[in-house]
């Protein structure tokens, strides 16, 4: 390799140096000074451009910037020494806000625009967020997806960061100290809700009433938990007895109107009235006995019927049970038929529930009184016991007709909920029959209490 040897010469601009050899010189450009003494090179303002350089431009935080460009160079969360103690605040992409909720809630404005990688955080200042909690104004921009609802923070010591995505997930939380869904939908769910029918009577009894029978549809808020709760059937009874009710079957939860089916009432016995429910049982067999009142306590739209009256011309005939689409028939030259039960398609096929019982008699010409379509038992006959209702349609059992038997016991309720297969959350308590890609909905068939999670 040829070297400059040089001590202390300072050549001047347009000096040829001779490096030794026969051709090997190198000229010091115009207006450069080459000092030997300090090894410097001295070269004139914009003598040398970007393009001549190995390497013209620098990499900052993964981005190339020219030689002579600027960019920001980020620093990290930029903490405000201000504790927010106000009901709102507008929030600036960078900064981190301590909010104290002491006094009152706060409503926090993100910004209305927005880039990808904007960082914005929050935390509870004097863990009193449980107490009085911060709301997100999403300000026209998605986060997690949604501009509605707005999300809401309650727990006390939270810390929440957010970042921006883009235009489709917009906002998302990277820490939130719980890692939910903080824009949960609300979607419409269609529902039918009915009770426990009730237990006939005893000797000459009359046919147990049906559970109410009650439908709805409502919206749901996602994430939040709907109680299901199913009703049992009234057990059977022996001679001198009234029935038993059914239990009451319901729908409570968050946002929507409790439905609650009234069990149905019992049927009553020769000498006993029968009792009030969802659908009201049918009267013992003896004139004058009236049946028991449906629709008890009073609902809009009804949900059950009236039961029939008794009779006694001569032998007793009970009256039969309250249906939900029809009045239990009275004792005549037979005893009382149950009420007719009431079609839903909910499942996707057409199934009729809670039909009322059938009366019972004691005299061995006449016959018993039959359950109501949908489920309700036949009443029993001078020598032969009643039916009990069906299970899961909320149907009436039938009465007796005269010693040894037990009364034919109340069917145990049910209630079913229908929603878009897209809808659907997956999270359910109480093993209910769950079938999806039914014309485009889930159905949840709950034969015994337990919850949904939308």
């Amino acid at each position: 390799m040829s070297k400059i040897e040089v001590d202390n010469v300072v050549p001047q601009s347009g000096t040829n140096i001779n490096l030794g050899e026969s051709g090997d010189t190198v000229t010091v450009p115009a207006g450069v000074n080459l000092d030997t003494s300090n090894s410097t090179v001295t070269l004139p303002d914009g003598s040398v451009t970007n393009a001549k350089l190995a390497n013209s431009a620098i990499t900052i935080n993964g981005s190339s910037v020219s030689l002579g460009g600027s960019t920001t160079i980020e620093t990290g969360t930029s903490w405000q020494s201000s504790i927010v103690t106000g009901t709102t605040l507008s929030a600036v992409a960078g900064n981190g806000y301590w909010i104290d909720t002491t006094s009152n809630a706060c409503t926090v404005t993100l910004p209305a625009s927005a880039s990808v990688g904007d960082t914005i955080e929050f935390t509870d200042y004097a863990r009193t967020w449980g107490t009085n909690s911060i709301t997100i104004n999403t300000n026209g921009l998605n986060f997690q997806g949604n501009t509605s609802p707005n999300p809401v923070y309650n727990s006390n010591g939270q810390h929440v960061t957010i970042v921006y995505s883009g235009a489709t997930q917009g906002w998302i939380p990277t820490v939130d100290d719980d890692v939910t869904l903080e824009t949960p939908q609300n979607y419409s769910v269609d529902m039918l809700v009915i009770a426990g029918g009730a237990s006939g009577g005893g000797e000459a009894g009359g046919g147990g009433g049906a559970g109410g029978y009650r439908t709805s549809t409502q919206n749901f808020n996602g994430g939040a938990t709907y109680t299901i709760t199913v009703g049992d059937g009234g057990a059977g009874v022996t001679t001198s007895n009234s029935g038993n009710a059914g239990s009451n079957s319901s729908v409570s939860g968050t946002g929507i109107t409790t439905i609650t089916s009234a069990g149905g009432g019992g049927g009553g016995y020769y000498a006993v009235n029968g009792n009030d429910g969802g659908s009201g049982g049918g009267a013992g067999g003896s004139n004058g006995l009236t049946g028991g009142s449906g629709n008890t306590p009073s609902t809009s739209p009804s949900q059950g019927n009236n039961g029939g009256n008794g009779v006694n011309n001569p032998g007793r005939k009970g009256g039969g049970g309250g249906g939900a689409s029809a009045v239990g028939a009275n004792g005549s030259t037979n005893a009382g038929n149950g009420g007719d039960g009431t079609a839903s398609s909910i499942t996707g096929s057409s199934v009729t529930r809670a039909g009322g019982g059938g009366g019972g008699t004691n005299n061995p010409g006449d016959n018993q009184g039959f359950g109501g379509s949908g489920g309700g038992g036949d009443g029993g006959h001078y020598s032969g016991g009643p039916a009990s209702g069906t299970v899961n349609t909320g149907s009436g059992g039938g009465g007796i007709g005269s010693n040894p038997y037990t009364s034919g016991s109340g069917g145990k309720g049910v209630v079913i909920l229908s929603m878009l297969d897209a809808s659907y959350s997956g999270i359910t308590t109480g093993s209910p029959t769950v079938a999806t890609g039914v014309g485009g909905k889930t159905i949840l068939t709950y034969t015994g209490s337990g919850s949904y999670t939308a």
